[in-house]
């Protein structure tokens, strides 16, 4: 077999997959024209945090066997890949960056930044007493590597942590106990990829389930909560939240969303840290070395994850 022509759209692909054996790396400019070797390509890498139009690009490689993405978030590419196409995300590379954003907004709600900013801002010394992360209990929706991390990260705050992933498992429960779960915790991170079943998983029934004062982490994705329903219960004033992500997105200036009290918001930025694109190519090089050797990539994305 000869090489395979893997195109990369930024420096640090090419950097990357100087060393893999059988790799012919192509830049490419994702909104100009394609180079000659795009018709011969088998590999695609799409930019960091690509917009779903991204995809079209796909329509103009004949040869295409595999989309390797630089994000864990793969919505945007489910079922829109033509058959024999293969689709790898970038799990693992930017956990460490969500985990300490999510132990961030946490400390920020708790403590009462957002309000403290507001009275540097106007000029108030607005001493009062917050709240403190030490010896909450935390809900964690979604059990992987994020999540590892999540906890990780938690526990010298003394805070005790649970595990809710698909299916249930030594140490995490199933998702069919989420709603009983949430009554005995203080605060619920969501950190799920969004699939057709994840989506609108928070909804009204799921806020309702949550006690009077809890504080929701959205860091999956914006449709994985019903926006309405969260705008309903942060404007009541009976929960607290903090979200990198909406829906949609970016958040109309006009949304109701910006208005609603006990909202600590930020533009989708948890994996959005120096070395992003090195770590994220650290991953996709070992997933295409395995495509190049005949393997499955490790990363292969099944069911939406």
């Amino acid at each position: 077999m000869g090489e395979i022509t893997v195109l990369v759209p930024e420096d640090e692909g090419e950097a990357a997959l100087a060393d893999v054996a059988g790799v012919e790396v192509v830049r490419y400019d994702p909104g100009g024209e394609l180079p000659a070797a795009a018709a011969r390509a088998q590999v695609l890498v799409p930019p960091f945090l690509a917009p779903t139009t991204a995809v079209s690009v796909v329509e103009r490689l004949p040869e295409l066997r595999l989309v390797q993405l630089l994000t864990a978030g793969a919505e945007a590419w489910v079922g829109r890949l033509p058959a024999g196409v293969a689709l790898s995300d970038c799990r693992g590379a930017h956990s460490g960056a969500t985990a300490e954003w999510i132990v961030g907004a946490l400390i920020s709600v708790y403590r009462h930044f957002p309000q403290f900013v507001r009275a540097q801002v106007a000029r108030r010394w607005d001493y009062h007493v917050t709240d403190t992360l030490a010896g909450k209990r935390v809900l964690i929706v979604g059990a992987g590597d994020v999540a590892e991390h999540t906890v990780r990260r938690l526990a010298p705050f003394e805070v005790a942590t649970t595990l809710v992933a698909r299916r249930a498992r030594p140490g995490v429960h199933g998702i069919d106990e989420v709603h009983h779960l949430l009554g005995q915790h203080d605060a619920c991170v969501v950190i799920v990829p969004l699939t057709e079943a994840t989506r609108g998983l928070i909804d009204a029934e799921f806020l309702a389930a949550m006690p009077d004062g809890a504080l929701l982490v959205n860091a999956a994705r914006g449709p994985v909560a019903d926006t309405d329903a969260l705008t309903a219960e942060l404007t009541s004033g009976r929960l607290l939240a903090a979200l990198d992500v909406t829906e949609p997105e970016p958040l109309p200036a006009d949304h109701p969303l910006w208005a609603a009290q006990g909202l600590f918001l930020c533009p989708h930025v948890g994996g959005s840290v120096p070395g992003r694109l090195e770590r994220a190519y650290h991953i996709a090089a070992e997933q295409i070395a395995a495509f190049v050797r005949g393997e499955e990539p490790p990363n292969l994305v099944a069911d939406g994850y």
